[in-house]
């Protein structure tokens, strides 16, 4: 659902200089602009990814388009990208959101917990899950997570029914550099896409430990891959209608490849996966 912004809460980290702003709804939303330095192709991917996730069930923030208007750019002068001592002006338009899980002066988020709670993330299988999708939309980038407290039943019913208490749910984000980046191409290497936290691996025995998400993306319907596509605005894509039609259809061929690409991460970091000799 489009949504249009009120206010500048702060500048993100990172190299798309994202900026954290409240919207109409009354939540606040992770902005990735247009103009952003990493290429305006990272907030196709972005939103390509979220469409894709939702239909592996992984937990992801909500994504929204964010509308900037000039009013709000002008109540607003510290919305801007930087390029070294150069301000660059935000242009008004559809940029990319991610919603906030709460309400950031009162919902703590953290980017990392040490492995003793990392271990009891109620929701640590969704890191297998992210690494099938990582591979099979060869993200360029570490894999990104975030981690907050949470009832396990607000954010995941099936768990909540064995689980129901609090604790840490982790949510998969930043997902721009799928497909590459910018470049739109599927170049494998195979510790690409993998979490820095070996932990998070050390249940995987066999491929068995990547279901349900290998059939859930073999099994992918062609209309959800469309659903994603008409969803971009066409002012993300001027120019490259035909090349991100392309993609997608290499996207959907590369699905074959998964069984593969998990087995030559796993012998690239044997470390990450001491309990999978991957051999078979």
């Amino acid at each position: 659902m489009p949504l249009t912004a009120l206010r500048l809460v702060r500048k993100m980290r990172g190299g798309a200089q994202a900026h954290l702003l409240e919207t109409e709804d009354g939540g606040f939303y992770v902005v990735k602009f247009q103009n952003n330095p990493q290429h305006r192709r990272i907030l196709v991917n972005e939103l390509i990814a979220a469409e894709l996730l939702r239909y592996l069930q992984l937990s992801t923030p909500e994504v929204a388009l964010s509308g900037v208007s000039w009013e709000f750019l002008d109540n607003n002068p510290d919305v801007c990208i930087r390029m070294g001592s150069q301000r660059v002006e935000v242009a008004p338009g559809w940029h990319f959101g991610s919603r906030h899980p709460g309400h950031p002066e009162r919902t703590a988020i953290y980017d990392f917990i040490p492995d003793v709670l990392l271990k009891d993330v109620s929701n640590l299988a969704d890191f297998l899950g992210m690494l099938v999708f990582d591979k099979w939309a060869a993200n360029a980038d570490g894999r990104q997570a975030i981690f907050l407290r949470a009832r396990v039943r607000d954010w995941d019913q099936e768990i909540a029914g064995k689980n129901p208490k609090s604790g840490f749910v982790a949510l998969m984000i930043d997902h721009g550099y799928v497909f590459q980046g910018p470049h739109w191409n599927f170049e494998d290497s195979p510790l690409q896409g993998l979490c820095a936290r070996n932990i998070v691996y050390h249940g995987v025995r066999s491929l068995e430990s990547f279901e349900p998400w290998l059939t859930h993306a073999a099994n992918l319907p062609e209309e959800v891959v469309d659903r994603a596509w008409k969803q971009v605005p066409r002012e993300w894509i001027q120019g490259d209608e035909e090349e991100l039609e392309k993609l997608l259809e290499r996207l959907l061929r590369r699905r074959r490849l998964l069984p593969d690409l998990l087995r030559l991460a796993a012998r690239a970091r044997p470390e990450a996966f001491p309990g999978w000799r991957a051999r078979s």
